[in-house]
């Protein structure tokens, strides 16, 4: 019984070495079989025409935006107007309880009236000092005459040296009084040219505060929509004239709308004025409106701090707002009686600017350019340039090219690459590390199921 046993164990490690020595006979002979070189996909260089894009994303705004502010505060008696209602320019929106105003204008009123009176007083005071003047005049001639007369008589030893002096003391007494009129008289006019400055600024305060209680009833400064509405009839708001003032509504016109987008500093020098611009609205699936680019800012939206003073930190990423007007006709199709403003304030949006575009000329995918090092400049030290490879007789060919404007799948080249010359397209990981001038290369092609295979 032990024999048989034996027997059979050896035929089963026979029967074991005879398929493992298959099994590696089968897979030298499939690794003899595998095709050589690297796998590749590639196309030919042919021309197309070439619409270079700027992408951004941002919001819709209208153009025309009015904040619409109190310049004087108090309660809102009145509140006319709900969101999303139609204005035109005048019409009240609003009213601020006015009694406060009432009385300061009631006061102003009042000392006008008081500042008049002064000026009348004055006015007297003048023709009361011009009398006195001529009265004290007309006695200090008759006083010259006088003494005149008693200096002859002195001379004749007709009156005493007492009675000459006398006379004189008189006539000196006179042209002080005279004096003293004439400084009398210039300070009722001064007072009357007071009382005149005191009533022009009691005018010009009164003016003031009857703008104040004009300023009591808030009117809509132009024709739109009432976008949006903060407060509600019986709150305080604080007046601009004190400080920042409390924001009541907003008056927009929704029938001239933009995109505000953030453009980054790598690609703000292509943007120019007037481009062609599709806009996507995520409200709107697969609905692209047209746009012209009708603002471009001179300063980065970061460029400040919050004190005011300049950022010089370059760590965030520095962008400039673009402003792109959304052409009306490009979305005349929604608009409806029960949709007549198609686009709401702060909506998301992105949108394609279209810098620049060239018709006919030389292409390649993008993936296909990569970078090399292969020259040396005067010093030594190596000098990357773009490079493609051309596959020619299962090998890889490489060029030096030079490129232009690119959009999201193709690249212009500039420098001299024939039209129709076969130009390895991928894959990206192979053309950019692996691929170097004369590597053997193989074409990757699909069979009738789909499925990748190698020649």
């Amino acid at each position: 019984m032990t024999k048989p046993k034996k027997k059979s164990r050896r035929w089963l490690i026979v029967v074991l070495l005879i398929a493992i020595l298959g099994l590696v006979a089968y897979l030298i002979m499939k690794s003899r079989q595998k095709p050589k070189g690297e796998e590749v996909t590639t196309e030919e260089v042919s021309k197309r025409t070439i619409k270079e894009t700027v992408t951004a994303s941002g919001r819709i705004f209208p153009e025309t935006e009015v904040k619409i502010s109190s310049d004087v505060s108090g309660e809102i008696v009145k509140l006319l107007v709900e969101e999303g209602d139609s204005v035109v320019a005048g019409q009240i929106l609003a009213k601020i309880d006015p009694e406060a105003y009432l009385s300061a204008v009631e006061r102003g009123v009042a000392s006008l009236n008081s500042t008049k009176s002064s000026l009348a007083n004055s006015k007297a005071m003048i023709e009361n000092s011009v009398a006195q003047k001529e009265q004290i005049y007309a006695n200090l001639l008759n006083a010259q005459k006088v003494h005149e007369r008693n200096a002859k008589l002195k001379e004749d030893g007709v009156i005493s040296q007492v009675e000459y002096e006398q006379s004189e003391v008189n006539l000196q007494a006179l042209q002080a009084n005279y004096k003293a009129a004439e400084a009398s008289l210039k300070s009722s006019e001064q007072s009357a040219k007071g009382a005149e400055f005191q009533i022009k600024s009691s005018e010009a305060g009164l003016k003031e505060l009857k703008t104040s209680l004009n300023r009591t009833t808030i009117k809509a400064p132009t024709n739109g929509i009432v976008s949006s509405l903060s407060v509600e009839q019986g709150e305080r708001v604080v007046g601009t004239i004190q400080m920042t003032g409390t924001e009541m509504m907003r008056i927009a016109n929704l029938n001239a709308m933009e995109v505000q987008v953030e453009v980054s500093e790598n690609d703000i020098l292509k943007v120019a004025l007037g481009d062609e611009v599709d806009i996507e609205v995520d409200a709107y699936v697969d609905t692209k409106f047209k746009g012209n680019v009708s603002e471009i800012a001179n300063s980065a939206a970061n460029a400040s701090s919050v004190t005011g003073s300049v950022t010089l930190n370059t760590d965030q990423v520095t962008n400039f707002i673009v402003k792109i007007r959304v052409i009306a006709e490009s979305y005349a199709e929604i608009v409806n009686a029960a949709n007549r403003y198609p686009f709401r304030p702060g909506m998301s949006a992105s949108v394609e600017i279209f810098t620049n575009e060239e018709e006919g000329v030389l292409t390649i995918p993008i993936q296909a350019v990569t970078i090399r090092d292969i020259n040396k400049d005067e010093d030594g030290e190596e000098k990357m340039e773009e490079v493609v490879f051309v596959y020619e007789a299962d090998t890889a060919r490489m060029i030096p090219v030079e490129v232009g404007i690119q959009d999201d799948e193709y690249i212009q080249i500039t420098s001299d690459l024939a039209e129709g010359a076969e130009i390895i397209a991928g894959p990206y990981s192979a053309i950019s590390k692996t691929i170097n001038e004369g590597t053997e290369l193989r074409k990757k092609q699909e069979d009738k199921k789909g499925k990748d295979k190698s020649e």
